[in-house]
């Protein structure tokens, strides 16, 4: 059975790519996302955050192209400062897929959106799962930051997506490729597209070294 759509605000940002399962705290400064926030607060708290399309300067004080996947969450601390913006923590629910524009007297974008649901994968992902480990213990190490930083989105237990996608958004710099792993629904794919691009990026950070 289909899940029913939702009708959301979208706040559209350069670079930046939504993960469910993750957090993600937003400094909000602009007037419509200000009051956007409000909105959001005595609603049901929830907003997608989407990904601004290249070239989007050109609009963006209007309603520049966005990616068709966004990821949903929920307003999950707010602060209000005494400049009237906000700090927002955001934790991720859902990938969304954006199906229409909806027209508003808001400052903001209203879309109605789908929700997307994984799909398993048909093979064995743990082989993947034991590279994107090994690739992520010696990232830590060669950038000296703590062997624990990345328990959590390692942790034993939880689902090979939801790895995939703490990994990615806790390591990945590149934004395409944390925009095409929101869209991947494969779960089988987005874990083996995480261990790949882990593995790039240890070799990069060798210099190219084994």
């Amino acid at each position: 059975m289909a899940a029913p759509d939702l009708i959301v605000p979208i706040f559209p940002l350069p670079d930046v790519t939504f993960f469910p399962h993750t957090l993600l705290p937003l400094h909000v400064f602009e007037a419509r996302y200000r009051v956007m926030v409000i909105d959001a607060l005595e609603r049901d708290r929830r907003l997608a955050v989407v990904k601004l399309k290249p070239g989007f300067e050109a609009t963006y004080a209007g309603k520049p192209d966005v990616h068709p996947v966004a990821g949903l969450g929920e307003i999950v601390s707010c602060e209000r400062l005494a400049t009237g913006r906000y700090n927002i923590l955001l934790r991720g629910q859902s990938r969304v897929r954006l199906e229409q524009e909806l027209p508003s007297d808001t400052l903001y974008r209203l879309v109605r959106a789908r929700r997307l649901a994984d799909a398993e994968p048909g093979g064995d992902v743990a082989p993947a799962l034991a590279r994107i480990r090994a690739s992520c213990k010696t990232l830590l190490e060669a950038l000296t930051r703590p062997a624990d930083l990345l328990d959590t989105a390692l942790a034993e237990g939880q689902a090979a997506g939801v790895i995939a996608d703490r990994v990615a958004a806790a390591v990945l710099p590149d934004a395409a490729t944390r925009q095409r792993l929101l869209e991947t629904l494969d779960v089988g794919a987005r874990v083996t597209t995480v261990a790949d691009a882990l593995e790039t990026l240890v070799k990069e950070l060798k210099g190219g070294r084994e």
